[in-house]
């Protein structure tokens, strides 16, 4: 797994060299775009048409538009002129108790891993937070954006997670009407939620559309005819409390196993 970014976390005079990796990869099934008539892949070309020509990657360079067609460059050299030595490092600003910091900011997770040499330092951060419940608010730069950082300890090591910055979270499009519940409908939905409650396992969960999807693709290959595996409509709720009291008598019936 090749490094995504490296930098350093510092807080004062502690230093404590790491790098970003990726926590995730990608395993969906990618379909290539495809000449409807020749069933050939299509092709895309940088094309420049001044030059009427096709532009290689070693000719192409940053520009940015500041007037309508006109662009001022920057190069790789003078991107990193303007960064200070804080942009270089994960510098942490303060320490913040987890819950207060709402899920929809979070981005993308890169697990932090510390050098050779910095793991007693990165060791000794990771516990002192771990033990305070808390969890860093850093800066740094990647690539030409400062990215907001929540380092996040866990008992096997640290988690990088970039957040959105304010201006970048979109208003809730629709305001919820206020909806009156009664005890019954609220003990009723409170009985399900313990009903469907079990300790979280990642393991015992799969991308199971993927799965279709591959084996439709062999279907096809070998020639065969793709048959849907449900046909059904969803029936509309109309009585609620019966609809959660058949949830929850189906729910029993799947732990217990019997039809």
């Amino acid at each position: 797994m090749g490094v995504s970014h490296k930098g350093a976390i510092s807080l004062g005079l502690l230093y404590i060299p790491v790098g970003l990796y990726t926590t995730t990869r990608d395993n969906d099934i990618r379909f290539n775009q495809l000449c409807k008539d020749t069933k050939e892949r299509v092709k895309y070309k940088k094309y420049c048409p001044s030059c009427n020509k096709e532009v290689k990657s070693d000719d192409i360079i940053k520009g940015y538009e500041y007037e309508v067609d006109k662009y001022v460059t920057m190069t790789q050299d003078e991107l990193e002129k303007i960064k200070t030595k804080k942009d270089k490092t994960i510098h942490i600003i303060q320490f913040v108790n987890l819950p207060e910091i709402d899920q929809i900011y979070y981005e993308k997770n890169y697990y932090a891993i510390p050098d050779t040499g910095a793991e007693k330092a990165f060791e000794l951060l990771r516990t002192a937070m771990l033990s305070e419940g808390k969890v860093a608010l850093a800066k740094t730069v990647i690539g030409t954006k400062e990215n907001l950082i929540v380092l996040y300890p866990t008992e096997e090591g640290m988690i990088a997670k970039t957040l959105f910055y304010q201006d970048e979270i979109n208003p809730i499009p629709k305001q919820l009407p206020n909806v009156e519940l009664n005890e019954a409908e609220i003990t009723m939905a409170k009985t399900l939620l313990n009903t469907l409650t079990k300790p979280f396992d990642a393991s015992a969960y799969k991308d199971e559309y993927q799965e279709r999807l591959r084996d439709a693709i062999m279907q096809k290959i070998r020639g065969e005819d793709i048959v849907a595996v449900d046909t059904s409509e969803p029936s509309n709720v109309i009585d609620l409390m019966e609809a959660l009291q058949r949830t929850i008598d189906m729910s029993k019936q799947q732990k217990t196993g019997t039809a």
